[in-house]
């Protein structure tokens, strides 16, 4: 069982001609974060850090930061760029919170720099050095054993040059899951082997009358899942449900693989209850409830087997005190299920799922990089 979860905090855009609003909401989300003991592995900041890229940005984004016990990786976005270079988000950013790589849980995750290789502004770009290091990446991981995954500001399709093969690669190495900012809104897309998710930014929010939030992802066998969790007066309190597999059937994508498009009959169920003083957590499923045991060695993870007798589309909900998570479920005959082929476009904000308003997404792609306004 390979599980991993890390919580993105949207692009920040620390900024004094705001009230540095970016930098008031990182600190409220980690004392939020401060609540949960376990079942957390990171935290993300997906560029676009420092509206400016000035030194005293990036002390604010540190000193918000300090109080997480959480390791916390970031990358470069265009506005951490805006003197052409990076020097100011190297020396404003400590080493440990760069990385290129990790190996967390069963995965190797990548933290790529689609920046320094352009020119400035949406002008995002992969050099040839860091492509061959991916390349490398995606293939030992194979050899390995591990499920990648990819964290970038913006998609592949916003790259100028070789945002097609770059997703293509993706897709071909089995990369469960791409994070991305940039979009400042909640999207998630899925070409049919990979899913893409966005966060909205933390500052500058255009959607849901700005409220701010942060999004709790997971990859369990394979299979993602993707909530977001609001702060300030729709903060929801604790614990937070979220259902690791089987997946929801906007996000499969292996159609073969019974975690993704399970077979009737018994199904297994795993969830993840974060927070403090949650209660033991019930599955529902076809109107019979069933109780949940934890995982052994899997913190803050729980499992059931329910029944599901019928093919067809199946709600899935799991409910911790007032806290619940709902899914719906494909379940096929075995030989019904399709096989799978290579995307179209890959890795373009053409495959959004489109609106998902229990998760927060709500499909206007409202934000500076669509439809929104400028900032």
């Amino acid at each position: 069982m390979k599980t991993i979860t890390w919580v993105h905090v949207g692009d920040l855009h620390a900024d004094p001609a705001d009230g540095w609003l970016g930098i008031d909401r990182l600190a409220e989300i980690v004392a939020d974060l401060a609540a949960v003991r376990e079942g957390i592995d990171f935290v993300f900041v997906p560029g676009d850090n420092a509206n400016h890229a000035t030194a005293e940005q990036y002390d604010r984004i540190r000193a918000a930061l300090a109080p997480l016990a959480l390791p916390v990786f970031t990358i470069p976005g265009d506005h951490d760029f805006e003197d052409g270079t990076l020097a100011a988000f190297r020396a404003g950013t400590p080493e440990a919170m760069r990385p290129f790589e990790r190996v967390i849980g069963g995965h190797r995750c990548l933290f790529l720099d689609i920046v320094s290789a352009g020119s400035g502004g949406p002008d995002f770009r992969i050099g040839a050095g860091q492509r061959r290091r991916i390349d490398a990446a995606l293939a030992a991981s194979d050899d390995e054993g591990l499920t990648p995954l990819v964290f970038m500001h913006a998609y592949p399709g916003d790259l100028a040059d070789g945002g097609e093969a770059l997703a293509t690669a993706f897709a071909d190495a089995g990369v469960a899951f791409v994070d991305t900012g940039h979009t400042h809104y909640n999207e998630l897309l899925n070409d049919g082997r990979v899913v893409y998710g966005a966060t909205r930014s933390t500052a500058q929010i255009e959607e849901d009358g700005g409220a701010a939030g942060y999004a709790i992802v997971s990859v369990h066998d394979g299979v993602p899942s993707w909530t977001f969790r609001p702060i300030g007066d729709a903060a929801p309190g604790w614990p937070h449900v979220q259902i690791l597999s089987p997946a929801d059937v906007r996000l499969l994508t292996r159609p073969h693989d019974p975690r993704h498009v399970p077979a009737p009959g018994r199904i297994a169920v795993t969830a993840r209850v974060l927070g403090p003083e949650a209660a033991p957590p019930v599955v529902e499923a076809d109107g019979i409830a069933t109780p949940m045991q934890p995982v052994p060695g899997q913190p803050a993870t729980w499992t059931a087997v329910v029944t599901i007798g019928q093919p067809g589309l199946h709600p899935l909900r799991v409910r911790s005190g007032a806290a619940s998570d709902t899914i719906d479920i494909l379940v096929r005959d075995r030989e019904d299920r399709p096989k799978r082929g290579r995307p179209v476009v890959p890795g373009r904000a053409v495959h959004t799922i489109g609106a998902w308003p229990s998760r927060h997404i709500l499909g206007a792609q409202l934000g500076p990089n669509r439809n929104g306004g400028g900032w």
